[in-house]
């Protein structure tokens, strides 16, 4: 039998992978966009879901002709992946509002699906969920999750079991936690590819839940890993393969503050009702897309100590240049060197730039 770890990693190798057969030839297959999306609902209602990811070695030329060239290439690559059938017969998109690009690829969706309904692609579905520090806002995030809730049951035709669905993810919260801790280790027991499998594995929740269960027992045969800490800022990083630019280096990514890493480890929802998965969802955490630069700044400082990192780099791709707005405050609110990468090309680093202000020490 495969480490708990190896079955992680070739599960995060399907990661957006084709939806394939239906074993019961009945549950929807919902591919979603977006850090904020409600998967709770998505299991609630027994479908089978992934999130969708880009690809930075195929070419994006659908997807730019459609959202122009000055949108975040992951967008643009998800989109062309949509038109191209990369991710095989899906039922539906459910995008969030999680940020500007979210939200300009729903709207590309949704006028292709209106002019060109010979195309293929699935019915888009928007859960435009806010995050203003208002009463108000966990208000209006409530009335669009029921909205979405009743949209689920039609779709399926079947009652949500939201309190399991909720519990379940909670407990997977609870080991996503317990599994961020094996790469804060000194040494660390984790890389940050490896802990990017740990987190994104394409599993149901129960089969993820199990995995994590034996990858925490199988901890202490963990190998170590040396080498200078990092931590990593910035855009969002739906594929490995900046981390594995960068810890081919003889780094380690210790931490970062993207949905697919340690943003995707959240405090857990508790109740089972959509009055506390609104408020949930509402919280969110800070990213760059939502939060101001002071919460930003005190979020890096916090977590830079936490993981004990000895080098904060702010990676910010050509079309997604919110998070080097926030780079002098997190910077002054260091004690450790940072640098800043600015305009990389989807899923690429610039290593000469990076080696040129910190050296790598050997």
């Amino acid at each position: 039998m495969p480490t708990a770890l190896a079955a992680l990693e070739e599960a995060y190798a399907r990661r957006g992978a084709p939806a394939g057969d239906r074993p019961d030839g009945r549950a929807p297959v919902v591919g979603y966009v977006g850090s904020d999306l409600p998967v709770e609902l998505l299991t609630a209602a027994g479908v089978r879901a992934f999130r969708l990811t880009g690809d930075p070695g195929s070419g994006s030329a659908p997807g730019d002709r459609y959202l122009g060239r000055g949108v975040d290439p992951a967008a643009r690559s998800v989109l062309t992946r949509l038109l191209d059938g990369s991710f095989g017969e899906l039922d539906r998109v459910v995008v969030s509002h999680d940020c500007e690009a979210s939200l300009r690829l729903f709207y590309a969706l949704r006028e292709l699906g209106r002019v060109e309904p010979g195309a293929g692609l699935p019915e888009a579905y928007l859960v435009d969920l806010r995050h203003l520090p208002h009463r108000t806002t966990t208000r209006y995030n409530r009335r669009r999750l029921g909205e979405f809730a009743a949209r689920l049951e039609t779709w399926t035709g079947r009652a949500l079991n939201l309190a399991g669905a909720v519990a379940a993810h909670d407990e997977r919260r609870r080991l996503l936690a317990a599994a961020a801790e094996l790469r804060r280790t000194v040494p660390a027991r984790l890389t940050g590819r490896q802990f990017l499998a740990v987190v994104n594995a394409a599993l149901p929740v129960a089969e993820h839940v199990a995995l994590l269960r034996r990858l925490l027992a199988e901890a202490g045969r963990l190998e170590e890993h040396a080498g200078r800490r990092v931590f990593l800022s910035g855009s969002d990083h739906d594929t490995p393969h900046v981390y594995e630019a960068v810890e081919s280096e003889g780094q380690v990514i210790v931490g970062e503050d993207h949905s697919f890493g340690d943003l995707a480890v959240t405090a857990p929802v508790g109740a089972g009702g959509l009055d506390a998965l609104a408020e949930h969802h509402h919280r969110g955490g800070p990213a760059a897309h939502r939060a101001t630069a002071g919460e930003r700044a005190a979020h890096a400082a916090a977590a830079v100590r936490r993981c004990r990192a000895a080098l904060f780099v702010a990676y910010c791709r050509a079309g997604d240049e919110a998070p080097a707005w926030d780079f002098p405050a997190q910077r002054a609110a260091l004690d450790i060197p940072a640098v800043l990468l600015e305009r990389q090309e989807y899923g690429r680093i610039d290593l000469a730039a990076l080696r040129k202000e910190h050296p790598c020490p050997m």
